[in-house]
């Protein structure tokens, strides 16, 4: 019986031909949800992490670039430019992506072609937890964005806000901070910086 198997979204499927400057997402979840949806490691399966608390939705569509790992060398350029904020290690799970589109993507699950115009550098209980922002290729709207400079900073403001409030319950402090917001260059090197990381947890598991 010839059987295919579906490929591991993190393991199976490649970052792209061209990364940093264009690369795969993998979207876990839209707007819309309003459940956090995550990649099971061990099965690849997208499985519920938990339901999103009270009025918190995810302002673009997130997901991670397949073949990359948040390990020493992305917590060691976290430190370089984190302005002090203590940075003991990667987050040990693969590098997140928020894509913008113009047009409403109904859920995830799927794969797209996405172009990197910078970041935020994330510092989650003293793990480096970057956030790529990029645009999905082809975006009639989006596409004029060439880096994050070009971005209102409103909308900015409120991709951070989601990611600094969405684990939290009323009154408590957050324990993440985001140290800064960078260009497409360095969100680039971040990029490159965890798929070499991804290569060095490969050969060690």
């Amino acid at each position: 019986m010839n059987i295919q198997y579906k490929a591991h979204p993190w393991h199976g499927i490649s970052a792209g031909e061209k990364a940093p400057e264009v690369v795969t997402a993998f979207i876990e979840i839209v707007p819309s949800d309003t459940v956090k949806y995550e990649i099971d490691k061990e099965t690849g399966y997208l499985k519920v992490d938990r339901p999103q608390k009270f009025s918190n939705a995810i302002p673009t569509l997130y997901g991670f670039i397949p073949q990359t790992y948040c390990g020493e060398k992305v917590a060691e350029y976290a430190r370089n430019g984190a302005g002090g904020v203590s940075v003991g290690c990667g987050d040990g799970d693969p590098l997140d992506i928020c894509v913008l589109s113009e047009r409403t993507v109904t859920h995830g699950n799927i794969i797209l072609p996405a172009i990197p115009i910078g970041g935020f550098r994330m510092i989650d209980h003293g793990e480096a937890d970057d956030k790529i922002i990029a645009v999905m290729k082809g975006d009639e709207f989006y596409m004029q964005w060439n880096d994050v400079s070009d971005c209102p900073v409103s909308y900015i403001n409120r991709l951070m806000h989601y990611f600094l409030t969405y684990k939290n319950l009323p009154g408590e402090q957050s324990a993440c901070e985001i140290t800064n917001v960078y260009g497409r260059d360095e969100a680039h090197e971040v990029i490159r910086r965890s798929q070499a990381d991804y290569k060095t947890y490969t050969e060690n598991n």
